[in-house]
């Protein structure tokens, strides 16, 4: 007798997962469900995928810690979009017999994304559409150049790579800095190494945050950094939100050190109603749109069957840990 397990496709935010996997496959093995609201705390997503051998996370929209990995004792398998997920604890997902796999992703998504945000600060985008809208004011901002400016990337891996491409596109003078960066990398790139994070701050008219969080990353950003900024600045981030002090990101918008800021990451996701980032002045934020594109998602679900597959044949595929 064939034992069927239990699957659910967690934050399936858009209602999209189950066309856009090739979920019949699975059929007669492997009953899956697919939960299009997000959970947010522990005792309610136990209830809901308690019965579960299988998970299918979104990126970090649903974080898994050790006291979730204890409190489901029936899960085997967990399956991430990406290669990477730090908020999966993999030491505790071992310790209690959790494989867990990711899936293909690809870095052009959150480039564009990220040239979405600069190009919405520059020229006032927002809140010429809103005013085109509802009848206000025909144009009311004066738009910041590109051509000619200074782009500054807080690192320069993949993703910061093919923002400096579209960057020397425009005309702009694009330099970088990270801790391992080195000019031959830089200069490999197209673009001029900047030897202190200071000094990036201090020369670059657009900011762009493309690092991975890590503990030295955390805080990178805070008051100080931001006081050096030119005030006629932007700053955009859309990696990860505790590279940013969001406290002083606020201040600083409120006190206008810099002239604005853009963000598609967040400390908590989805964000609270009553976040004062939402009402902030001169701040465009998007919902974490940066992978949200139909050619990741194909690539995320199909995946998570493949990963499924494989598991169930007995040689698990693209693990982590």
């Amino acid at each position: 007798m064939v034992t069927t397990l239990s699957c659910a496709v967690l934050d399936d935010y858009q209602g999209v997962a189950h066309e856009l996997g090739d979920w019949k496959r699975l059929d007669g093995r492997v009953d899956v469900r697919f939960v299009d609201r997000h959970i947010p705390g522990h005792d309610e997503l136990v209830a809901e995928i308690a019965d579960c051998e299988i998970v299918v996370v979104m990126r970090e929209r649903t974080p898994f810690p050790a006291e979730l990995f204890a409190r489901l004792p029936k899960l085997r398998l967990l399956i991430t979009s990406g290669m990477r997920n730090a908020s999966v604890d993999l030491g505790a997902a071992a310790a209690h017999g959790v494989t867990v796999c990711g899936t293909a992703s690809n870095s052009e998504p959150p480039a564009e994304l990220t040239w979405a945000l600069i190009l919405g600060l520059a020229r006032g985008v927002v809140t010429e559409g809103a005013h085109f809208r509802d009848g206000g004011p025909w144009q009311s901002t004066l738009g910041a150049d590109l051509h000619g400016r200074r782009l500054g990337l807080l690192g320069l891996g993949k993703i910061g790579t093919r923002v400096a491409r579209v960057g020397a596109a425009f005309g702009m003078d694009v330099a970088a800095w990270s801790r391992n960066l080195t000019p031959e990398r830089a200069a490999e790139a197209g673009v001029t190494y900047t030897a202190s994070k200071e000094e990036l701050l201090e020369t670059s008219d657009f900011v762009s945050v493309h690092l991975v969080l890590g503990e030295s990353t955390r805080g990178l950003i805070g008051a100080e950094e931001l006081r050096r900024m030119r005030p006629g600045a932007f700053l955009v981030n859309t990696s990860r939100a505790a590279i940013v002090d969001q406290e002083a990101l606020l201040r600083a918008l409120r006190e206008g050190w810099i002239a604005g800021a853009g963000a598609d990451v967040f400390t908590t996701e989805p964000v609270p109603a009553d976040d004062p980032l939402r009402t902030a002045p001169n701040f465009l934020g998007l919902p974490h749109l940066g992978y949200v594109t139909r050619r990741n998602y194909e690539g995320y679900f199909q995946g998570a069957v493949e990963d499924i597959e494989a598991y169930l044949a007995g040689s698990p595929v693209r693990t982590l840990g």
